[in-house]
């Protein structure tokens, strides 16, 4: 079975940093899109940043372009989310997702992922 285990979430000030972890099991050999989403009280599921494992071909939402960054440890099969600058807007539950993919490139959040974790929670205030 596929497993995709997050870790990292806390409780930061403003202007902190915070690095996520998404620790991937199961998953067969092949390209992958990883993808970060979250969800603050009320609001509706964002899209954050995507890689494709393969290519390493990254996306980001506008709200957190020049803030955050995703890379992956092909190795450890862990893939990351470096916050930085965080804002209280910043504030959610944050999910890892994955699809398997084809493709060199990975832009379409509200394509159906296959695979979830159960969040971490990111506080900042």
């Amino acid at each position: 079975d596929v497993q995709l285990v997050e870790s990292g979430g806390g409780s930061v000030h403003p202007g902190d940093s915070l690095r996520l972890s998404c620790a991937a099991s199961g998953l067969n050999v092949g390209w992958y899109c990883m993808a970060w989403f979250r969800q603050a009280p009320g609001k509706e599921r964002e899209g954050v940043a995507m890689l494709n494992t393969g290519s390493g071909d990254k996306y980001f939402a506008d709200s957190v372009k020049d803030r955050f960054d995703i890379s992956r440890d092909n190795t450890r099969k862990i893939t990351y989310l470096q916050m930085n600058s965080l804002e209280p807007k910043d504030t959610a539950v944050y999910s890892c997702a994955a699809y398997k993919t084809a493709s060199h490139s990975c832009r379409n959040f509200g394509r159906d992922f296959n695979f979830w974790g159960q969040g971490t929670q990111v506080t900042v205030s």
